[in-house]
């Protein structure tokens, strides 16, 4: 299971994963850049790493997670969030079209909501015990 993980991982990586992450630090940049942003940057530059290697992690909402969450969720998807959704949703419809792609573009889709909440959550790694693709 490491393996193909693995190995999708390297394929995701040359495919999707570089531009996406790309994408994301470049959010991260123009967050910093401006310095009341800087949280927003440190999220992006945290998913721009999920971005680079999906396969054996998974998206888990955060215990405790209350309103400046929801909040910096809010202006998140207004300032970037959408833009880099849009652009998963790109991503995932162009690796759909062959059977080799359509595990990277269910990776694609899986980071949707990360792209549009990123506060509140947290990127652990994939139960050892879980079929499928491990994504």
């Amino acid at each position: 299971m490491a393996l193909l993980r693995f190995v999708l991982n390297i394929i995701w990586l040359v495919v999707a994963g570089f531009w996406l992450a790309v994408g994301y630090a470049f959010a991260g940049v123009l967050c910093c850049v401006l310095i009341v942003t800087i949280p927003f940057g440190v999220a992006s530059f945290r998913m721009a790493n999920y971005a680079l290697w999906p396969f054996g992690r998974d998206l888990v909402r955060r215990p405790g997670a209350g309103t400046a969450s929801t909040v910096g969720n809010v202006i998140w998807i207004i300032v970037a969030g959408w833009w880099l959704a849009i652009g998963h949703i790109v991503t995932a419809a162009g690796l759909a079209v062959t059977i080799v792609g359509i595990p990277m573009a269910w990776a694609s889709v899986k980071m949707i909501p990360v792209a549009l909440a990123p506060f509140g959550n947290e990127i652990v790694p994939s139960d050892s015990r879980r079929t499928g693709w491990g994504i």
